[in-house]
């Protein structure tokens, strides 16, 4: 069964089921005909045998069973004078003594008599109903319907009368019957198979799309491919999420080409910067033309800073870098402590300005790595963009995380664009940076579950907000 293909397994469930079916609808008529029958044969006998515990026997049948009981010959009687009791040339009747014993009548044939048969003699009951074996007037042993039932001889003894007909009536319909359906069976097993053939065909054919679309991307690395998404069964919904997922993997590798173009472009700046001033270091000490000891410092220090931007862009790119929703070791953190080093981190980048703080216990779970470097690059923004003697406060106060700085500001139109990957207004183009630190702090904010924006602040600047779900006590 594994070894065949998922067409081939449907097929043959499919032909299995539709079989399985057609026998039981087949076994069921046949069943349903043979009590038809059967109870016809019982009509008929009740017809001829008359209610049970009638009264006295009279007549040409009194006399017979008279006869019948004073020679009481177990064996057929054959007699020119025709019973009283024939019901026709196929039909057995005789008596039956309380001893089980059993006495034929003239030209009627024998039938085995049974325990129901005796208890019926006896009086124990008003009449058995069963299937037996007879003999007819002719010598012929045949299988018969019996229905035997108990008569008042007027004061005799207490005796049964049989009567039985032949089921060759019932036995041959019922054969013929059975092969009938036996050919209907066989043709339904048969035409369920063809059907299942079908149907597997039919039904697998979106199977069959797709998998042609999954040989073709496999092949060509091509995620514009797309499935008919028709209907809304199953298979339908399965093309659907297909086409979504090709969807996300294409949107994801523009991403990570986007990433990668804007990543060389960052880069190409500090590096070439770094590369110029290296070669003046290197010309000056080749040449023997030694710099004057203030343009060396200054060499010296604009690669420092060249290195120190580099650095920092990469640890950006690397963050930036991680899959979403990937698992960054989750626990407890104490925002606040978090906040106050990004604080003292922010005053040492931002010597000449004030930086007002107050921080209210805030626990948060999530990474402090990531916060950490979240927190820092919102405070870095504000330093950045702050007049050299400027102002930023900083305030956590129930779960909300507030910096506001008094520079310039965001334009309107540069606030939906803030938190995108690389990009920076036409005012900040200018100052050192790569765009990535907002964009960083919406991701690691978005994964903690919380929210950050930012808005213009009253009297100028800008106010940045960040929003994080926690409580003011540590979990135990």
């Amino acid at each position: 069964m594994r070894r065949l293909s998922l067409r081939g397994r449907l097929a043959l469930l499919i032909g299995a089921a539709v079989a399985v079916a057609v026998a039981a609808c087949a076994v069921l008529s046949w069943f349903v005909v043979r009590d038809r029958l059967y109870n016809e044969l019982d009509r008929r006998l009740h017809a001829v045998g008359g209610p049970p515990g009638g009264g006295p026997v009279r007549g040409p049948l009194a006399v017979e069973i008279s006869q019948a009981l004073a020679a009481c010959s177990a064996d057929p009687v054959t007699r020119i004078v025709r019973s009283p009791l024939r019901m026709g040339p196929s039909d057995i009747a005789q008596v039956v003594r309380a001893d089980g014993t059993r006495c034929t009548l003239s030209n009627a044939g024998a039938i085995t008599v049974t325990g129901a048969d005796a208890a019926v003699a006896k009086g124990e009951r008003p009449e058995a109903v069963h299937d037996g074996r007879g003999v007819t007037a002719a010598g012929d042993a045949v299988d018969v319907r019996v229905l035997t039932r108990g008569l008042d001889t007027g004061g005799g003894p207490q005796v049964a009368v049989s009567f039985a007909i032949d089921l060759a009536e019932v036995q041959g319909p019922l054969e013929g019957l059975a092969f009938a359906l036996l050919a209907v069976a066989a043709f339904g097993v048969l035409a369920s198979a063809v059907a299942g053939l079908v149907i597997a065909r039919a039904s697998l054919r979106p199977v069959d799309e797709l998998t042609g679309a999954v040989e073709h991307i496999a092949r060509t690395e091509d995620l514009g491919v797309r499935i008919p998404e028709e209907g809304t069964d199953e298979i339908a919904r399965l093309s659907r999420s297909f086409n979504t997922m090709t969807a996300a993997l294409a949107g994801s590798r523009e991403r990570q080409r986007q990433l990668i173009a804007d990543a060389g472009h960052e880069l190409r700046t500090p590096l070439t910067s770094l590369r110029t001033n290296i070669d003046l270091l290197l010309r000056s000490e080749a040449t023997g033309r030694e710099l004057p000891e203030g343009t060396r410092r200054r060499l010296l220090a604009s690669v420092k800073a060249q290195m120190v931007e580099l650095s920092s862009l990469v640890g950006d790119l690397l963050e930036l870098a991680r899959p979403a929703g990937e698992e960054t070791g989750g626990e407890t953190v104490a925002l606040h402590e978090v906040a106050g080093r990004a604080v003292e981190r922010a005053r040492l980048r931002g010597p000449g300005l004030r930086i007002e703080a107050s921080i209210e216990p805030w626990f948060v779970h999530g990474d402090p790595g990531s916060l950490e470097r979240a927190l820092v690059n919102l405070l870095d923004n504000a330093v950045k963009f702050s007049p050299p003697d400027g102002e930023v406060t900083v305030r956590l106060a129930g779960g909300e995380l507030t910096v506001r700085d008094h520079g310039p500001g965001i334009a309107a139109e540069d606030l939906p664009h803030v938190f995108e990957r690389f990009w920076r207004s036409p005012s900040a183009r200018s100052l050192p940076g790569s765009g990535l630190g907002l964009s960083i702090v919406a991701r690691v904010v978005g994964e903690t579950g919380g929210e950050v924006a930012l808005e213009p602040a009253e009297g100028g600047g800008t106010l940045a907000r960040v929003r994080l779900p926690g409580t003011a006590e540590p979990d135990d």
